[in-house]
């Protein structure tokens, strides 16, 4: 006799598996905007094959909110300005509630704007790289999140200092400068008093007119990807886990000399794969007849080297990237037009247009969760 299961399980799965996948796959962005002055909140929805985005709400904070951080564990998010009064720079700390959406903010007084946030590994200090000054700034942060009084404070007597960002075993921070700084520093970080010292060398000497600007770790070899600002490509660093210093393996030029406009083009986020397969970094063009704005992506060999792809087009200045928490879903934002880009990330490292959402012109930043 054939049997048949039961009828009210097989819905009841049917319905967990549904469930479950949507719960995996859906996830929310935020997004700063310095022109409103809010903090918009993106909600991404998987329906089978379909991905859609919508605004969940915006919310008023007061200042004109450009770089954001998210909290690795805890439902915190911290965004600052990126110009603001020495000793008295608007921020704000981001309560979430568990499903993500929006609880409630308190302000924070910063020492400066800044450019790019970081968070250390043991997630007991906020790092801060202010663009126009080239200070950093160390924050400590008590265990419920709070963010305490500055601790360590670095001015190398140079502007353009675009990220910070500590190592992953929390032992080193590489400071990489943009334009005529050009410059790649290289500092010991005490994990216990936020305390940076100077390596020496001090400078691992970016070659000349590449401009490192923003930083991903490979999450399995010692290996440091930066995007170059003004090489337009990405170039690869090894890195010694005895001493910190770091030795240049690659640079990947995208767009030759011959190629290259003499101004107006630049690259920006740099982005790997949650699996360390694929990097990705902006590539920005104010003439679209000359260079295309776009999405420059490259394979991740196994001993970490680099091969360019291809460019995704994207909207006009494509500025921060950022996956979502599957990895299979890259949002980016397009700075000059006022769009959020997200792609479905392939196998093969393709990245295919899924969806578009109109936003505020002028955000850069964004993370998702």
């Amino acid at each position: 006799m054939k049997s048949f299961p039961n009828p009210y399980q097989t819905l009841l799965y049917i319905l967990c598996v549904i469930g479950c996948y949507s719960l995996a796959a859906d996830f929310k962005a935020y997004l700063p905007s310095r022109t409103t002055h809010q903090l918009w909140i993106v909600q991404a929805t998987e329906k089978g094959d379909q991905l859609s985005l919508s605004v969940d709400e915006k919310i008023d904070l007061g200042f004109s909110a450009v770089t954001i951080v998210a909290h690795p564990e805890k439902l915190l998010l911290y965004v600052s300005t990126n110009v603001g009064e020495e000793g008295n720079s608007p921020g704000a700390t981001i309560i979430l509630e568990a499903d993500g959406s929006y609880k409630s903010h308190r302000s924070l007084k910063l020492e400066h704007g800044y450019s790019y946030l970081s968070i250390d590994p043991d997630q007991k200090f906020l790092l801060g790289a202010d663009y126009r000054g080239g200070h950093i700034d160390v924050y400590p942060l008590e265990k419920d999140g709070k963010l305490g009084s500055r601790v360590a404070f670095l001015d190398e007597g140079r502007s353009a200092a675009h990220a910070v960002l500590p190592s992953p075993d929390n032992r080193f921070v590489y400071i990489p400068y943009v334009k005529d700084s050009n410059a790649l520093l290289q500092y010991a970080f005490d994990k216990t008093s936020g305390a940076l010292t100077p390596l020496d060398p001090h400078n691992a000497n970016p070659p000349e007119g590449t401009g490192p600007r923003h930083i991903a770790y490979h999450p399995a070899l010692p290996i440091v990807y930066f995007s170059n600002e003004q090489d337009l490509g990405a170039s690869v660093y090894k890195r010694d886990l005895t001493n910190g210093h770091l030795t240049l393996h690659q640079v990947v030029d995208v767009v030759s000399e011959e190629e290259r406009p003499e101004s107006g083009v630049s690259a920006s986020d740099c982005l790997l794969s949650p699996d360390g397969r694929f990097l990705f970094t902006g590539q920005r063009s104010g003439n679209e007849a000359a260079l295309p704005n776009g999405i420059n992506r490259y394979r991740v060999g196994n001993d970490g080297l680099l091969e360019h792809l291809g460019l995704t087009s994207t909207g006009e200045i494509p500025w921060g990237l950022a996956f979502s928490p599957s990895g299979k879903v890259l949002l980016v934002t397009a700075f000059g037009g006022g769009v959020l880009h997200a792609f479905r990330l392939t196998k093969e490292g393709e990245l295919l247009p899924a969806v578009t959402l109109p936003i505020d012109e002028r955000i850069s930043d964004l993370v998702t969760r």
